[in-house]
């Protein structure tokens, strides 16, 4: 499944070999911290970098035999080590190794996670600077309300996406955190020095305080922030879909030539990777209440996170990394059609005007609630009929006794809507000078 959903660099991290190596490292950082403290004679230490190493398949046939993954892990070293492999480890428990590797893993996986959502903010920067004058009907409840533009949604979206970053970087900050404290976390076989040491050298922080295991409030948090990026990627593409819709029809998926939409029916172009993305966030977002579930952990440890964590670390990192590349590529390539938008636009027959009277009329003496009443009762009458909003409104003895011809017809500028979009777009990619 992991070949399957993601390049093979994320897939990497998640590898028997990567974390074995890191373990490996964890271990001899923890010996030359404990040589500089001349705990331990520095000719071993050097012997035991010479000859360190370990071998998978070897591991997991010793961890058949003992079901213990570390003390597994730590007898393959020792095979290749000799006598010397008795510095290793040293008033360590398996935790220490474990968390800390996890941790260092998370950083990982969360430095390709913000790359891949830097590329995903870079797309939509683009689609905004692109479409900004690309004038759309905004829609609430489903419903057509006042223009918009396609740029100023999709500067909506990036900016929704920075956050995502933010939150991404934010979340490697918090996971960034190792213990080497030992049994319960008390350092009473081992100096906080050394935890000081390999921190330092793995780019990670001491926990301040751990009991066995390093607190699990920190990777609840990680993986609630995959499941809001997530999320985020499920609202635009819920979007996708809607504006793909065949009534709708202003944006669509990129069809390739040779591509099938049903097995059925020929003529179909369906929204296929905006409903998988939908789908995948579904899962992302299980995750996270997995997370959460892991914090309630018995007294100073128990191991019913490690089973959950097992398969969410590795599911959640690869989910995520592959959606936003398709979320990615499936932006780059998205078919916009300013044609129907415009056709949607002026489907109503100029209802999207309405407030535009109303504040008019208000401003002409009228109560708002008369003014409302004034502009709703035609409104309906456009609903109804399809008769323009303008010509309905034009034969209000209401209207005409408040506004001018000249007033009137001023109020149906689509310019007027729009007056304040690029200033919008400008801000959010804080453009100065007329460059973004």
């Amino acid at each position: 499944m992991i070949e399957r959903y993601t390049r093979p660099e994320m897939a990497a991290i998640w590898r028997d070999e990567n974390r074995f190596r890191i373990w490996l490292d964890i271990e001899i950082l923890a010996m030359e911290a404990m040589v500089r403290q001349g705990w331990i004679p520095s000719d071993a230490l050097a012997r035991v970098r010479k000859k360190a190493s370990f071998d998978v398949a070897r591991i997991n046939e010793i961890e058949k035999k003992v079901k213990h993954d570390v003390i597994a892990f730590l007898t393959s070293v020792a095979e290749h080590i000799g006598d010397d492999s008795r510095f290793l480890h040293v008033g360590m428990t398996s935790s220490d190794v474990l968390d800390t590797a996890f941790a260092v893993q998370m950083r990982q996986a969360l430095t390709l996670l913000i790359r891949e959502a830097e590329g995903v903010f870079a797309v939509l920067k683009a689609r905004a600077l692109e479409h900004r004058s690309t004038v759309m009907i905004g829609r609430t409840h489903g419903i057509h309300a006042e223009p918009v533009t396609f740029g100023w949604k999709m500067a909506l979206w990036a900016d929704e996406v920075r956050r995502d970053i933010v939150r991404l970087v934010r979340a490697r900050d918090v996971i960034s955190v190792g213990k080497i404290s030992g049994a319960v976390g008390t350092f009473a076989n081992i100096d906080p020095s050394v935890e000081e040491y390999v921190c330092r050298k793995l780019r990670l922080s001491p926990a301040p305080a751990s009991t066995q295991v390093i607190q699990r409030d920190r990777h609840a948090e990680v993986f609630a922030t995959l499941g809001i990026v997530a999320s985020s990627l499920d609202k635009f593409s819920t979007e996708i879909r809607h504006l793909q819709r065949t009534e709708v029809l202003e944006a669509e998926e990129f069809f390739s030539a040779g591509q099938k939409g049903s097995s059925a029916m020929p003529h179909k172009r369906n929204p296929v990777l905006s409903e998988n993305l939908s789908g995948l966030s579904r899962l992302l977002r299980g995750y996270s209440v997995t997370a959460m579930e892991n914090m309630a952990l018995w007294h100073e440890r128990d191991i019913s996170h490690s089973s959950a964590e097992r398969v969410i670390a590795p599911d959640a990192t690869i989910l995520l990394h592959f959606a936003l590349g398709r979320f990615r590529g499936m932006m780059e390539k998205l078919l916009v059609y300013p044609d129907r938008m415009r056709k949607n636009l002026e489907s109503t027959h100029g209802l999207l005007y309405s407030q535009r009277v109303l504040l008019a009329l208000a401003a002409k003496g009228f109560s708002r609630e008369t003014a409302y009443e004034v502009v709703q009762r035609s409104a309906m009458k456009s609903w109804k009929t399809g008769r323009p909003l303008a010509a309905l409104l034009w034969k209000d003895k209401d209207v005409r006794a408040a506004l001018s011809k000249k007033e009137f017809d001023a109020l149906f500028d689509i310019g007027y809507y729009l007056k304040n979009i690029d200033g919008v777009i400008d801000r959010v990619f804080a453009r100065k000078g007329g460059k973004a």
